[in-house]
């Protein structure tokens, strides 16, 4: 079987979209699936293209894997304002084009993967299967336009809003499946009008060999330098469709203890903002991303881990790193709502806070602080929901067979 996959974030970016972009394709390419992956030069969180990147030219590469893969050059702005993250994207899809339906029309793939974002690549993909024959599968990691909305990088009864709109609804009808991350994502794929048979449950993972929980202190604690009993961690992308700003506000509501830092490990748009708003406090640190190599060990540091999201965006995305939070075998405090498709994750695994207040986090966080027994229990319960929801050959091979059937598909259409 033949998967040619279309996406812009992608190994050697170590977060994000990219963890699982790279997981599927490298999975496939291990398991017999004849891979081929279009994507960008690598540049996420740091909204700069790596060192050892930079230049107009394509880059092909061959992964330990056996995926063959082609980094195509983009526009990157240093700060990725509405109208910046809409040439971007379309940067490249220019790019990535010619590449993508070459591959199609020469290689002949069986199934087309596209992964939003980038939306605006879509197209470029869908054309790709109409004339390489194959099937055309679009997968959901976050809807950008109502993020966009969300967030007030665009205005949704703008002219530009307006458009969006009308490109995501054209999008979305005119794929062969179209998968979502979670099940509140999928009712809005069907209220969206795409039809019941076309939708697809393709959950992110946790990688559960590489993630696991460490009984007691993390190795890496004394590494970092912290002294205090206990730590808060946030562990991502600094970008501003987060909500971010409310951990400086957790971090001055449990200013009264000397007992917790709030570790915050990342880099982003973002990090220049928070680290000023923070520059009173003194329970509050700033380090950048750690090796992927430690992710368990920086896991563990937390006896908490903080997971902030903004009002109105918790059934558009579900962030990425939930599932190595969870893996991690310790509490999450999320600012979410109970029902929406955050709220689901983390209930029972956590603690639920208004989304945008800080002091009712910072009161969670010192409640399960102080309770080392419901901290215990919660993050017995994260581990054992990463094990039933998240694992990761169970999801990859649930898609591998899908991929699969769509190829049987294509086959008897060409066949017949």
């Amino acid at each position: 079987m033949r998967l040619l996959f279309l996406g812009i974030n992608y190994d050697p970016e170590i977060i994000s979209i990219a963890v699982y972009s790279s997981g599927l394709c490298e999975y496939m390419a291990r398991n017999g699936v004849d891979t081929k992956v279009v994507t960008a030069k690598p540049y996420f969180p740091q909204w700069r293209v790596f060192e050892g990147w930079r230049g107009p030219f394509w880059k092909r590469r061959k992964t330990a894997a056996g995926a063959d893969v082609v980094h195509c050059p983009l526009y990157v702005p240093r700060i990725p304002s509405g109208a910046k993250r809409i040439l971007h994207h379309a940067s490249f899809a220019l790019t990535a084009a010619p590449v993508t339906l070459w591959r199609a029309l020469v290689w002949r793939p069986d199934v087309v993967f596209v992964i939003g974002p980038s939306m605006v690549a879509a197209p470029v993909g869908w054309l790709a299967a109409r004339i390489g024959g194959a099937k055309a599968w679009l997968h959901i990691q976050d809807f950008e336009v109502e993020a966009a909305f969300a967030t007030g990088l665009i205005q949704e009864e703008s002219r530009t809003g307006r458009a969006a709109m009308a490109f995501e609804r054209w999008v979305l009808r005119r794929f062969d499946k179209t998968s979502s991350i979670s099940r509140p994502m999928l009712d809005k794929l069907r209220k969206k009008q795409v039809p019941e048979k076309n939708i697809y449950e393709l959950r992110n993972w946790a990688n559960l060999e590489k993630v696991t929980p460490i009984k007691g202190v993390s190795p890496m604690k004394a590494a970092l330098g912290i002294e205090t009993p206990y730590v808060a961690l946030y562990s991502g992308n600094l970008s501003n469709k987060q909500g971010l700003e409310v951990l400086p506000e957790i971090a001055r509501h449990l200013a009264h203890r000397d007992d917790v830092t709030l570790l915050i490990c990342g880099d982003g748009p973002m990090r220049a903002e928070l680290v000023a708003s923070a520059e009173s406090l003194t329970n509050i640190r700033f380090l950048p991303l750690q090796p992927l190599e430690k992710l368990s060990e920086l896991l563990g540091v937390a006896d908490v881990h903080l997971l902030p999201q903004i009002e109105g965006a918790a059934d558009v995305m579900l962030p990425s790193k939930l599932t190595n939070m969870l893996a991690s075998g310790r509490p999450v405090v999320a600012t979410a709502h109970k029902g929406t498709a955050l709220g689901d994750e983390v209930e029972g695994a956590g603690v639920l806070t208004p989304p945008g207040d800080g002091k009712a986090a910072a009161s969670a966080v010192e409640a399960l602080l102080d309770n080392p027994d419901l901290r215990s229990e919660l993050g017995d319960a994260a581990r054992v929901r990463a094990l039933e929801r998240w694992d990761m050959d169970a999801i990859l091979g649930n898609l591998q067979l899908e991929f699969e059937v769509l190829a049987r598909e294509r086959e008897a259409v060409v066949g017949g």
